[in-house]
């Protein structure tokens, strides 16, 4: 007999470390690269101690004369947040009673649920490792057909049922809970469940963040290539926390791309492992080796992911990056921080499916406490404006 008790203990025993292994391993492949460690992590922070330069203590000299002056290492500490990463399951009480009896059905029950958040996680992870942890989506403009419509910037980073806030050009949420369903790939639109539920006073200049999400979300590759304060120290002091950005404003080449390969390797000793590009620079790469008869190889990466290679280096197409731009990685430069891996919310006596308040609807919440930090900031590189 199906019970909520044996419902929790299928979650918790048999599907816990297989969603676990699935979200660390098959949500992108630029996350399969990154190492997951829990040092460094202190209280609700990640305090890490990141050397810079060389040590100063080498010279020559003649064979009688002073030694060259010690000079040791220098040394910042990054500290960052540990940000709360959420998924959700939820299983109504007549499923439950729909399964009674049938093991079976309560097995592709689950397996559906759990497929589900992983296809959710795999897009909101993946976008918020190319993000900048501020979560914008783009931006988004009054509809002109009485709310059934909307323009928006760019519809990359935009999903069906994707609920969002929209905050106007003041950081002030004037439009909050929208779901979206239909994003109109071609034209740069989208239509809500319901017609936009915020004002449209002040929606000039707005932008979209997922539910609730605005700031709070992990510090992605673009975080490294703007203007603020990177994990809590001024760029304009410290200029190597500022890495390589180059407008091409052209086409591509392997010229172009080992010449930035080369410049990370000899200025700051970093050697690129991980090539990601938007959709339309992948095809641009492909017809300039197609010019040159050039076969391209095929490389197979950890989670199953088939990817383009440059020079034994994936090449990898990722839908989150801006079009015309490519970044160019040191992937053993970064670790996810983490309290711990991912685990079940649980109430005091453990349980860990809870009924939403006035529904005959449980739910099961996935969390994880990370964040992603990058030791040497000017061993990575960006370039953009690239055209076909």
């Amino acid at each position: 007999m199906v019970t909520l008790q044996s419902a929790e203990n299928a979650l918790k025993s048999v599907y816990l470390s297989a969603v676990t292994e699935l979200l660390n391993t098959n949500v992108n492949p630029l996350l399969t690269k990154i190492e997951q460690t829990a040092s460094d992590v202190w209280g609700k922070e990640i305090r890490k101690a990141v050397s810079y330069g060389i040590n100063g203590g080498i010279g020559a000299g003649d064979e009688d004369s002073q030694l060259p002056q010690a000079h040791g290492n220098n040394y910042l500490q990054f500290v960052t947040s540990l940000k709360n990463l959420y998924g959700q399951i939820e299983i109504t009480d007549k499923a439950i009673q729909a399964s009674d009896g049938a093991k079976g059905s309560f097995v592709d029950l689950l397996n559906a649920e759990l497929q589900g958040l992983l296809n959710a996680s795999r897009f909101n992870l993946g976008r918020m490792l190319y993000g900048d942890g501020n979560g914008s989506l783009g931006s988004i403009r009054a509809s002109t057909d009485g709310g059934a419509t909307h323009e928006v910037g760019s519809p990359h980073m935009l999903i069906e049922g994707l609920v969002v806030d929209v905050v106007n050009a003041s950081g002030v949420v004037i439009g909050a809970g929208n779901r979206i369903r239909h994003v109109d790939r071609d034209n740069n639109r989208i239509s809500f469940e319901r017609p936009y539920s915020g004002t449209t006073i002040s929606i000039a200049g707005a932008v979209m963040h997922v539910q609730g999400s605005r700031g709070k979300e992990i510090t992605g590759i673009g975080s490294l290539f703007n203007n603020d304060p990177l994990y809590g120290i001024d760029r304009a002091t410290h200029p190597f926390l500022r890495p390589h950005s180059k407008n091409v404003n052209g086409q591509i080449s392997e010229i172009l791309m080992q010449e930035t390969i080369d410049r990370l390797e000899n200025t700051a000793g970093s050697t690129v492992d991980f090539i990601a590009c938007s959709a339309d620079v992948k095809y641009a790469y492909q017809e300039y080796m197609a010019q040159f008869k050039r076969n391209i190889d095929i490389l197979e990466l950890e989670g199953g992911f088939k990817t383009l290679s440059y020079n034994g280096i994936p090449l990898v197409f990722d839908r989150f990056i801006g079009n015309g731009t490519m970044f160019m990685l040191n992937t053993k430069a970064f670790k996810l921080h983490q309290l711990c891996d991912w685990r079940y919310l649980e109430n005091e006596n453990g349980r860990i499916l809870r009924q939403m308040q006035g529904k005959p609807v449980y739910t099961a919440t996935l969390v994880k406490y990370c964040d992603l930090i990058c030791d040497k900031p000017n061993g990575q590189a960006r370039l953009t404006g690239i055209r076909r």
